[in-house]
């Protein structure tokens, strides 16, 4: 499955992006924000986590930002399982290109898919409570706090922290340029590139 937005590509990793992922994830203030990815990040990590054979319903995309030339990796999201056996949504962006939008974006077009194409009534997300500006990414695109703050292990802290839990009825969710449109087979994202 791929997803275009106004500025991104998202995609599925494949193992030839293993050193442009490492480059991009290889930064403690970006794994210290996730539960599974370990720091030290290693080319090995981002090996196998391009390796890990995903469900249909758990589609992970690399962010590629379109340019004038080749594509630029600029982070990763997707939808996966959670500790409640609910859906997750789940993202990171380099440093780089914080603050400009892409992470919204990038939820944006997830949530979309997520409705329209996987027709989910319901996700959730958190973030730790260090990282406030996650928490304002999830509100821009829908999600509401639950009121709930839990202990989440991060892999990259090797600890738990506190995360603040959030939701979001996908059916409510309002869709934004072609976000609505996002989810499109591998043949029509090759015809429409070439």
């Amino acid at each position: 499955m791929f997803a275009r937005t106004d500025r991104l590509l998202l995609r599925p990793g494949w193992a030839e992006d293993a050193p442009a992922l490492y480059a991009a994830i290889a930064d403690e203030g970006i794994v210290r924000n996730l539960s599974s990815a370990p720091w030290p990040y290693s080319l090995a990590d981002a090996e196998a986590f391009l390796a890990t054979e995903r469900s249909e319903h758990s589609p992970v995309f690399l962010l590629y930002r379109r340019t004038s030339g080749a594509p630029q990796l600029i982070g990763c999201a997707g939808l996966g399982g959670h500790p409640r056996k609910e859906v997750e949504l789940g993202y990171w962006i380099a440093p780089p290109f914080w603050g400009l939008g892409y992470a919204t974006e990038a939820a944006q077009a997830i949530v979309g898919i997520a409705r329209d194409t996987l027709r989910l009534d319901k996700l959730v997300a958190g973030h730790f409570t260090d990282n406030p500006a996650s928490g304002r990414v999830l509100e821009k695109v829908g999600f509401k706090p639950t009121g709930e703050i839990v202990q989440r292990y991060s892999a990259g802290r090797g600890a738990m922290a506190p995360c603040k839990l959030f939701e979001c009825d996908v059916s409510d969710f309002a869709a934004e340029g072609d976000v609505a449109d996002a989810a499109m087979s591998f043949e029509k994202a090759f015809c429409m590139a070439a």
